[in-house]
Order: structure tokens, then C-alpha cells, then sequence
């Protein structure tokens, strides 16, 4: 008897050369086998598990279709310094915003490749997460990371006088909290059977202390930038709490100033390589819409006259955005010339009040989402 592929039982099916075998297991899970591209230009064969013929085929067909892409897949008994850096290059950089990835990579080259980079990713134990953040936990950063040889006179431990800086408990979670990113997909891509870095336990750290405005002092402040021309800014972040972010990426369509509302859709942010761009929101939690106080939308109006006159004093030289809150010609504000501008602001007595836009570093003295409300 002529047996037909139809007849052929699924797990035996003849698949095309390269595309690897499907089977499945005594224990009825089905299991996909083939060959990819590993590090070093080679070939390895991998083995991946689903509970279904079709879930095992598609997670083969996806590491196969990487393969030929010219992506190397990890491999578990090489170091956790190859497995991070594939990680970053290959997933999290689809994954994460550019500012998010920068930091991730910062992380993982300045203390997770020198403090666990050599331990083979299939090796990693609970017992070697939490020895590495004990050792951070107590070590001073100066000494570690020689920040002394870049300095013009050295102060620490090159002058035999540790200055003993070390990490917060915040930097020591967030640490702890990339790393246990990185070895859940690998995980997830049967590298490894479990993710050991979450049987580490760090406690949670208590959030930075801050000094909020009180209601007087955020309506002398609000006296003291009267005149100023982000005026309608500064009164709209003191009663609503919206972040610098989300201030300077407000647009005119985003607002109805008839109802007193307003759209809460994006975020302004420098990036490294896309300069000030605009982003949606982080979370669809932090899409909203929001009630605009009576002060806030008469400010608001006076805001859209003044911009209207700046357009045409600027002429052919106006850049339209179609923000609310812009530079003389119409560009987007930095959010670090923003807080220059707070923080000026907010050290000057009432008279002094008139300053202008200009570049800087300095933190606000107050953190703009949780800027008291004046009444």
C-alpha cells in the first residue's frame, strides 16, 4: 500500500532541506530541532519545545529566519559579557525607547560586564547575582572605577583617602533590575531553564527625598514669573503636575480651551542620535485627558496671542511645530534649558523675575510632577 503525505502522521513529515525536523516527545511535548548561526561563524544545532506541533515550528522558523539574517544565537555555555552585548544589539534595542537603551548599555558595560561578564550564562547561580551587588553595595566607586587617573588632582583612593562612594540603593535595584531583563528572555529563548536573578532579593529602596513647593511658595513663585514668557507654563505645571516632558510636547491641538481640557498624547526628549523629538507617551496609563483650572486656561489664551506675535516678529525665520510652549521662533525647548530656567527662576527674588532660555545641567529644585498646587 502507497502511503500519501496526507497519511504520514504530523510528527514524521517531510520538511525542506534546512528547515529543520519536527517531533514530538513521550511526555507529549513537541520538539523543533535545526541548525543556526552561532558566534565565532559557525553552525550549532538547537533544540526548542512548545505544546503544540505549530508552537515548537514557529519558534524554530524565528530562530532559523534570525539565522539568516546573520544573527549569531547565544549560546548558554558562552559568557554572560557575549549574551549581554547580543542581547542589547539584537532585542532590547527593538524594545526600548533610544534614552532607555542608553542607560541599559551604560549599566551593562560599566558594572555588569566587570563584574560578571566572565561566568558562563549557563553556570550563573542566585549565589553569584547576589555576591556582585554585595561587593557594589560595599565598594567604593572611585577606587573601582579609577575615576581619581581622571582628574587633575587626584582626591581619593590615588591620595590614600577613600571617599567611600558608593552606590544608592536606587542605582543597586535598577542594576539588579536590567540584569534580571537580560536573563528573562534568554529564558525565554530556552538558553536557560531559569532566570536566577530573580531569587535575589534587594529590598525596595526608599524613593529620594525632595522638597516640594509649599502653596505660599508656589504663589510667590508664580508672582516672581509673571512677566515672564513661560509664564502660562510654569502655572499650568504647578496646578496639574505634568512633567517637563509632557509640558513641552504639548501642542495646540491637544488643547480645547473652550471646555477646559486638555490631551495628555506625548512627551518632548533629547535623544542621541534624533536630537529633541516627539514621543508618545511612555505607558498608555499616562495618555489621558485632563481638567485645565480657570487661571490655567486664561493663561493659556494670553499664551496664544504672545505666540502669535513672536511668529510674526520672527517672520521667515519661524519654525512651526505647532507647540504650545516653543523658543522665540517657534523651535521646541530642551527640557535641560527648562529646568536651567526653573531653577534660576525660583532662586531669584520677585524683582527679578525677567530671564531668559539658556543652556545648563542642574536639577529643579522640585521634581515637576509633584510640584505642589497653588490655590
Amino acid at each position: 500500500m502507497t502511503t500519501t503525505p496526507r497519511d504520514t502522521p504530523a510528527s514524521r513529515r517531510a520538511r525542506a532541506n534546512g528547515d529543520g525536523t519536527v517531533y514530538q516527545r513521550k511526555d507529549s511535548r513537541w520538539e523543533a530541532a535545526g541548525y543556526v548561526l552561532a558566534p565565532g561563524n559557525t553552525r550549532k544545532r538547537i533544540r526548542v519545545y512548545g505544546t503544540t506541533r505549530k508552537e515548537a515550528l514557529a519558534k524554530l522558523t524565528e530562530k532559523i529566519a534570525a539565522s539568516n539574517r546573520g544573527l549569531p544565537a547565544p549560546s548558554a555555555q558562552g559568557s554572560l559579557a557575549t549574551y549581554l552585548t547580543y542581547w542589547l544589539e539584537n532585542v532590547a534595542v527593538h524594545h526600548l525607547r533610544e534614552n532607555t537603551h542608553t542607560r541599559y548599555t551604560a549599566c551593562v558595560n560599566r558594572y555588569l560586564i566587570p563584574g560578571l561578564g566572565k561566568k558562563k550564562l549557563s553556570k550563573l547561580t542566585a549565589k553569584d547575582v547576589r555576591t556582585w551587588l554585595n561587593q557594589l553595595r560595599t565598594t567604593c566607586q572611585c577606587c573601582t572605577r579609577r575615576l581619581d587617573a581622571d582628574r587633575d588632582q587626584p582626591r581619593c583612593c590615588a591620595t590614600g583617602a577613600c571617599c567611600s562612594k558608593r552606590l544608592s540603593p536606587l542605582t543597586l535595584a535598577y542594576l539588579h533590575s536590567v540584569l534580571k531583563s537580560a536573563l528573562e528572555h534568554a529564558v525565554r529563548e530556552e538558553e536557560i531553564p531559569r532566570n536566577v536573578a530573580r531569587n535575589v532579593r534587594t529590598g525596595t529602596p526608599r524613593p529620594r527625598r525632595f522638597a516640594p513647593l509649599t502653596a505660599d511658595e508656589a504663589r510667590q513663585f508664580l508672582s516672581a514669573t509673571y512677566d515672564h514668557r513661560l509664564h502660562a507654563l510654569f502655572e499650568l505645571a504647578l496646578h496639574t503636575g505634568l512633567r517637563k516632558g509632557e509640558l513641552l510636547g504639548l501642542r495646540w491641538e491637544d488643547l480645547n480651551l473652550d471646555t477646559g481640557t486638555a490631551a495628555i498624547r506625548r512627551t518632548l526628549q533629547r535623544t542621541s542620535t534624533g536630537g529633541l523629538i516627539t514621543l508618545p507617551t511612555k505607558t498608555r496609563a499616562s495618555e489621558r485627558r485632563i481638567a485645565l483650572p480657570t487661571r490655567c486656561v486664561q493663561s493659556l489664551k494670553l499664551r496664544h496671542e504672545q505666540q502669535k506675535r513672536e511668529r510674526e516678529a520672527a517672520g521667515t525665520a519661524w519654525q512651526h511645530s505647532g507647540h504650545v510652549f516653543t523658543t522665540v521662533q517657534g523651535g521646541s525647548i530642551d527640557p535641560t534649558n527648562l529646568t536651567r530656567a526653573f531653577t534660576t527662576l525660583s532662586a531669584r527674588p520677585a524683582s527679578a523675575a525677567s530671564a531668559f532660555m539658556t543652556s545648563g545641567t542642574r536639577r529643579p529644585r522640585c521634581s515637576w510632577n509633584r510640584a505642589s498646587n497653588s490655590s
